[in-house]
């Protein structure tokens, strides 16, 4: 017999993989994933996209389809999630290479390595799911908060409509903007600040939004911003280093952006070596699971498929890597692609484990080493090929890691609403294959547009990914 403290969990009734779920998964995560990826170019860092598709999920399947499923609205935010989970492995990483001007890369072979990629990440995962969640219960702070928000329908139509409400103020700020040439306050220059301490104002609704969402966290970009060129600049100035009317631009591009970059660099490899006890605990999970055999649970994919989902992507991999560049070659490519199977493997599991324990998880160092290990490897060919190799495996590898740790996001949420895990996992694979086609248009029609890397689109990960490959190739690492 039942007694009142265990959570009985009804599967059958509950309308949950439907029609319905997938396509509007498909839209909201098309819109997610282009309004992330451009966000990410200019803040420098993405977010998830499981609480939007949640909260926006209520307001078309309960508001507009009356459909009261929370489990269907859950595999809705997972397929959105899932195709948003390219935008922060492609946006850390394909822009570098337009940055060092290396536009002959093959776009289609990219984005079927981002797929391949995907696959990878979320197969190899998915035998973790017993370890981590039912077992060790890591805390997955987002995905709690995404399950809070999917078992309270009243507050989420309201979050839904305060979503909506927020998009229009920001749409009629814009178009406001734009139809009166308004953009920048020369604030700075009417009080008699010094040009280098630019002194420029702006409303930013997109900036304003994301500070919303990122919450504490993006206390840090502020005050960066602010140590930069209201305290450096005047203590450069005051010695002599810098003209009192130099441009702030130039400041950006010439000191302040490499000091950044070094920061970066520095904070990603602390944090990789900070989080070596997670690694460890991440290989004993591995062990256990094994052992354990959780992967033939009846509510997992079969193991089976996940064995062929690797292998196959593998392969895929291997081609893509292979034929990125003529000059590549078999062994090198090969050596890539066995490399980035691997890295795939260890990162996915450390991501999960640090995002599960903590909610932040390093996506942009371990990028970073990914692609400065595959540079390595592609050293002794011509750098123009080294780097379009290295960044195509590179950029299906990031991928890889933010489905790994999505998925675990998301089947935190599915544990805390009574999912069925299988659904959920089949509805993230359904999501990973559009989220690359979606960002590498972005990419091209924003790179056509403004210029990545320039002013309006500065995207900071890539150019330290692009200065990492620059000093790698000219011995300076």
């Amino acid at each position: 017999m039942a007694t009142t403290d265990q959570r009985v969990i009804r599967r059958g009734p509950y309308p949950e993989l439907t029609w319905p779920a997938i396509l509007v998964g498909y839209f909201l995560g098309a819109i997610i994933t282009l309004s992330i990826g451009y966000a990410s170019l200019i803040l420098g860092f993405s977010i998830e996209g499981s609480e939007l598709a949640a909260i926006l999920g209520f307001g078309i399947l309960r508001g507009i389809m009356k459909r009261s499923s929370i489990v269907e609205n859950n595999i809705n935010q997972t397929i959105a999630s899932g195709v948003n989970g390219a935008s922060a492995g492609m946006m850390f990483s394909v822009p570098a290479l337009f940055i060092l001007g290396e536009t002959s890369f093959n776009p289609i072979l990219m984005v079927f390595g981002c797929m391949a990629g995907a696959v990878l990440g979320i197969a190899f995962i998915i035998p973790l799911r017993k370890q981590m969640i039912d077992y060790e219960r890591l805390t997955y702070p987002g995905g709690v908060a995404v399950a809070a928000i999917l078992k309270s329908p009243g507050a989420g139509m309201r979050k839904a409509m305060f979503m909506l409400g927020g998009a229009a103020i920001s749409g009629i700020v814009h178009f406001l903007s734009l139809s009166t040439g308004f953009e920048n306050w020369e604030l700075g220059a009417i009080i008699g600040m010094p040009g280098y301490m630019n002194g420029v104002w702006y409303v930013s609704m997109l900036t304003l939004g994301v500070a919303f969402i990122a919450g504490r966290g993006g206390v840090f970009f502020i005050i960066g911003g602010y140590v930069c060129y209201w305290i450096l600049a005047p203590i450069l100035a005051a010695q002599g280093h810098i003209l009192a009317d130099v441009n702030p631009n130039t400041l950006r591009v010439e000191l302040f952006r490499p000091v950044g970059i070094g920061m970066l660099i520095g904070g990603a490899v602390a944090g990789i070596l900070l989080a070596f006890p997670l690694i460890v605990s991440a290989i004993r999970s591995m062990q256990n699971a094994a052992k354990m055999g959780t992967g033939l649970s009846k509510d997992e994919m079969p193991i089976k498929f996940l064995y062929f989902a690797i292998v196959g992507a593998a392969i895929l991999l291997f081609i893509i890597a292979v034929t990125s560049t003529r000059e590549i070659g078999l062994v090198r490519g090969g050596l890539m692609a066995i490399m980035g199977t691997l890295w795939i493997w260890i990162a996915g599991v450390i991501l999960s484990e640090c995002i599960g324990r903590t909610n932040w998880s390093p996506l942009s160092g371990m990028t970073l080493i990914a692609i400065t290990i595959f540079i390595f490897i592609a050293s002794g060919i011509a750098d123009s090929a080294a780097i379009i190799s290295a960044v195509t495996v590179g950029a299906a590898a990031c991928v890889a890691m933010a489905q790994a740790t999505d998925l675990m996001l998301d089947l935190k949420t599915g544990y805390l609403v009574g999912a069925t895990p299988k659904k959920q996992q089949i509805g993230q694979f359904l999501g990973s294959w559009l989220g690359p086609i979606l960002v590498m248009t972005l990419i091209f029609i924003l790179h056509q547009a403004d210029g990545l890397g320039s002013e309006k689109l500065p995207a900071p990960q890539g150019q330290a990914l692009a200065s990492v490959i620059e000093g790698i190739l000219g011995g300076d690492v």
